[in-house]
């Protein structure tokens, strides 16, 4: 790939692992700014998405910020969308928006075994403003 992208170690849709999903961070100008990743991506355990699923959602937050048909469809359902954009996770990750009042939006994740009633916090994201002089 070219210069424009960023690479991450990540399965894809072979299963292989390492692999690497390109992140698309070009130029303003492409066709492709708004994906979350350039090929399929596969988190299938809760190691890979501790490692991959923030900088994939880091996009997500981005994106919605910008496109208010993707921020709908996310806070619908999360989990979906991420599917809809090549993204999938195991079954026993749970993708959750909330958004209350003027707060941004955040995005929890959280792993629960088929097993366990108990669920394990993975991550929350919230898209944060900083001004720096």
């Amino acid at each position: 790939m070219g210069s424009d992208h960023k690479h991450i170690l990540a399965p894809t849709t072979t299963g292989a692992y390492p692999s690497t999903i390109d992140i698309y961070v070009g130029d303003q100008n492409s066709e492709d700014e708004l994906l979350l990743v350039s090929q399929v991506a596969h988190l299938s355990d809760r190691e890979s998405v501790r490692r991959f699923l923030p900088d994939i959602l880091g996009r997500v937050l981005a994106r919605m910020w910008i496109d208010s048909v993707f921020h709908e469809r996310f806070a619908r359902d999360p989990k979906a969308t991420l599917e809809d954009n090549r993204v999938y996770l195991p079954a026993s990750v749970l993708v959750e928006y909330v958004k209350v009042a003027h707060a941004r939006p955040r995005i929890i994740v959280i792993d629960q075994s088929k097993n366990s009633a108990e669920k394990i916090r993975l991550m929350s994201l919230q898209l944060v403003m900083v001004a720096g002089k």
